[in-house]
């Protein structure tokens, strides 16, 4: 759409909310065309808000990625609950996705939040590649009759359906006002944030059970070298000695992989040359300690 003088400039905060893996950060991705943030088959793969920016003819919608709703066990999940809400208190509209043939129950944690928003509320529901869409209508009508929202879109994000559509509504919901960032500016977060999720990311891809989410990656020097490699050291943490050993593996060839798939993911998205090192440390309970959270960004 070209913009004239009857068009007004849009620009706003949306927040994405919804269930752990319901496919927050894979929309978030196609819709800004870019990879800004991580994505595996695992829950809880997010765990701070992560901001992303579009930039239309005639708009400016900034993305909120956020945690998936849960109800938290331990000092880690109790802030990626506190990143949500935070989220949903900065945001001028509220976009909650849920997964197409997974129903909502009335009393689901992620609809009780719903009805704290005082924002416009919009509902995704992701995932319809995977259904035959006559199973989709009762799920669509039962979401109408929560009277919840101001439309219910189904999409499939990793096919790139209904992202139109559902664009053009959240386009429309958005404050007249000029744009909050540069017209080629991506996101607000260093390069090193997403540096250490490049790296957290292999790591949900390659292991099981525990270890991915007893596992965090703090970027320790990060040297831009013009003419030369940069110079990246990450430490990832684990909680116990037996961890640490499985991210290592024998001879270290577990953590050489992490390295090479890493190093390979940060270089396509610096578009630049890396050295990576990776040094594996245990703090015993990290998840619990408020010093370490805060230390690596959590709170």
């Amino acid at each position: 759409m070209s913009r004239t003088s009857d068009t007004p400039f849009r620009s706003g905060y949306v927040a994405l909310a919804g269930r752990p893996n319901v496919g927050k950060s894979t929309l978030m991705n196609a819709l800004i065309a870019e990879k800004l943030a991580i994505v595996s088959p695992k829950p809880q793969t997010t765990r701070r808000r992560v901001l992303g920016i579009l930039n239309g003819t005639d708009y400016q919608v900034i993305l909120l990625d956020t945690p998936g709703w849960l109800t938290p066990k331990y000092l880690l999940q109790k802030a990626m609950t506190q990143a949500v809400e935070a989220a949903l208190a900065d945001a001028d509209l509220v976009l909650m996705i849920t997964e197409a043939g997974v129903p909502e129950e009335a009393d689901d944690p992620v609809l009780d939040l719903m009805r704290t928003v005082r924002q416009p509320r919009l509902l995704a529901i992701n995932k319809i590649d995977r259904i035959e869409k006559t199973l989709l209508l009762p799920q669509i009508d039962a979401l109408h009759q929560a009277a919840l929202f101001e439309a219910v879109i189904p999409i499939s994000a990793l096919k790139k359906d209904g992202l139109d559509v559902l664009l053009e509504q959240i386009r429309i919901r958005l404050p007249a006002g000029e744009p909050f960032y540069p017209p080629d500016m991506l996101s607000d977060a260093p390069e090193r944030f997403f540096v250490g999720e490049l790296i957290r990311e292999q790591i949900f891809h390659r292991f099981q059970d525990e270890i991915p989410y007893a596992t965090a990656v703090h970027i320790q020097t990060f040297e831009e070298n013009p003419g030369r490699k940069d110079l990246i050291e990450a430490v990832i943490t684990v909680e116990r000695d037996s961890q640490k050993a499985i991210l290592i593996g024998k001879g270290g060839k577990a953590l050489k992989e992490i390295g090479t798939a890493g190093r390979a993911a940060i270089e396509a998205f610096l578009e630049r040359p890396v050295f990576l090192k990776l040094v594996v440390r245990v703090r015993k309970k990290w998840r619990q300690d408020r010093h370490l959270l805060r230390q690596f960004g959590y709170t």
